[in-house]
């Protein structure tokens, strides 16, 4: 069973819910040095590593190979899964997470992703018109 720290749409409960296929506990949490830019043209974020900068998002505790699978395809060639150190409630977790790969930096805005715009006004678009998740169900 996997621990997996989410920064994005997974942070949704009913998305990650539908890519992995189970109901998930989940804590808020928040890693240290890297930073959330918008991933140009789309309604998802991309992490990236930066000093001195800090993205909110959530850890889901207890993901099984089955989920990580359908992860694995969801993310897909643009991300990277690698261990990382969270904070939740002041201690350190490790805890998988999708970091984007170097050599597609070229596809992210030079702006942040922000979490309640994409409540607002990006997850109907996501949910309706990205079909990647949708795949996996």
């Amino acid at each position: 069973m996997a621990t997996i720290f989410t920064y994005g749409s997974l942070m949704c409960e009913d998305i990650m819910a539908a890519v992995t296929g189970q109901n998930l506990v989940f804590d808020e949490a928040h890693l240290l040095d890297y930073e959330r830019y918008a991933v140009r043209d789309e309604e998802y974020p991309a992490i990236i590593p930066k000093t001195a900068s800090t993205v909110q998002g959530r850890v889901y505790y207890g993901v099984n190979e089955e989920g990580l699978a359908r992860l694995d395809s969801f993310e897909g060639d643009y991300y990277q899964r690698i261990m990382l150190s969270v904070n939740v409630s002041g201690r350190a977790l490790d805890a998988q997470s999708y970091v984007f790969r170097d050599e597609y930096r070229g596809l992210l805005a030079d702006w942040g992703w922000d979490f309640e715009h994409f409540l607002q006004q990006g997850k109907h678009k996501f949910t309706s018109q990205y079909l990647g998740y949708q795949r996996l169900v």
